[in-house]
């Protein structure tokens, strides 16, 4: 296989249809399909690799990991799946690498993180494929997250963060609990800083505990697993929710989204939050045969709805709330549609941090 090294510097980056979007170089011709793709002949007897962008051990490893337990029961022909992992740049490599050298047979699948859909719009550089022209398989769970603090942090409000610098504990750029702030800061006014360098949330929580830090970003879910004490005693705040839609756990915190008042606001903000639309994609890279795409996504909906996936799931208090291929497709298509300006503006905020 090409190394991604060598890929990059082979790239001529230039604009593609998309605003933002790095053009594919030209993949190798696939060989002629026949009119009627046997899947269930090409796939019996095959190994699937279900190809993970970040570490083992994480919450997107024991996500994939869940999926490949089950989803092989559902494929025309019962492939075996293997999981690997390739962490690296935020999931990039591993995306860069499948979209550009694949196979593009139907025989892997990539599971990067939520936002690697829309890293090409926001980032100019180091993102080299087009997440339009990935096939999505689709997404195992929504999200939300919330913005809270300790309780004896200097602010009761979202509000009141306009006026008074809070301290936001954070892994890394990339990550909402980064990336959130630094938008807030430049689209909205607000007066966050971001300390970063943490390796995990429960680590930040320590922070927040010691008084290093005032609060931060995570999902709900996580939450809920790591400190349901902390809600039960009011030890924090949550300040607002990020999320498309309010959660219904969540009914008396405010959605960020609200904020926005202009059409450039609406747009900024839509594009930051749909990552959280589809918190756990999954894509195969392009010009797989329809036939094999088609019957990947419709084995992915039936292992979203099967009882012992689902009993696993539970087991391992794994979010199940799942969206198509065909809706994570709608979603990235209208990213994709972000205007120009927009972007460019929101590019700018995340290189000046």
């Amino acid at each position: 296989m090409t190394s991604l090294k060598a890929v990059l510097l082979a790239l001529s980056i230039a604009l593609a249809a998309a605003p933002g979007v790095a053009q594919q170089p030209d993949q190798p011709p696939l060989p002629a399909q026949p009119p009627q793709d046997d899947v269930a002949a090409f796939f019996k007897g095959k190994t699937l690799r279900l190809v993970v962008g970040i570490g083992v051990g994480s919450s997107y490893d024991r996500n994939a990991r869940l999926l490949a337990r089950h989803l092989a029961a559902h494929i025309p022909g019962q492939p075996n799946i293997i999981v690997q992992n390739w962490p690296g740049a935020g999931s990039l490599a591993m995306t860069n690498a499948l979209s550009y050298n694949g196979p593009f047979d139907g025989t892997v699948i990539g599971a990067p993180v939520n936002g690697t859909p829309t890293t090409p719009f926001l980032q100019a550089g180091g993102a080299y494929f087009d997440p339009v022209k990935l096939n999505w398989l689709g997404s195992t769970s929504r999200e939300t997250q919330v913005l809270y603090v300790w309780h004896t942090a200097p602010v009761q409000t979202l509000a009141d963060i306009k006026s008074r610098t809070i301290l936001i504990g954070a892994q890394s750029a990339g990550r909402t609990q980064f990336d959130y702030p630094i938008f807030a800061n430049h689209f909205f006014g607000f007066k966050f800083r971001v300390i970063s360098g943490f390796e995990s949330t429960a680590q930040i929580h320590r922070a927040m505990e010691n008084g290093v830090v005032h609060g931060t970003i995570a999902n709900w879910r996580t939450l809920k697993s790591l400190n349901p004490d902390w809600i039960e005693q009011r030890k924090i705040r949550i300040l607002t929710q990020w999320a498309l839609e309010k959660n219904a756990e969540l009914k008396d915190v405010p959605l960020f989204l609200d904020l926005a008042q202009t059409d450039a606001e609406r747009a900024a903000s839509k594009l930051m939050l749909v990552r959280l639309e589809y918190g756990r994609p999954f894509f195969l890279p392009p010009k797989v045969p329809s036939p094999r795409v088609e019957a990947l996504r419709r084995a992915f909906d039936a292992t979203m709805k099967d009882p012992a996936y689902l009993a696993e799931a539970e087991k391992l208090k794994v979010k199940v709330a799942p969206l198509t291929g065909e809706q994570v497709s709608a979603l990235v298509e209208q990213a994709a549609h972000t205007p120009s300006d927009v972007i460019t503006h929101l590019r700018t905020a995340m290189e000046q941090r």
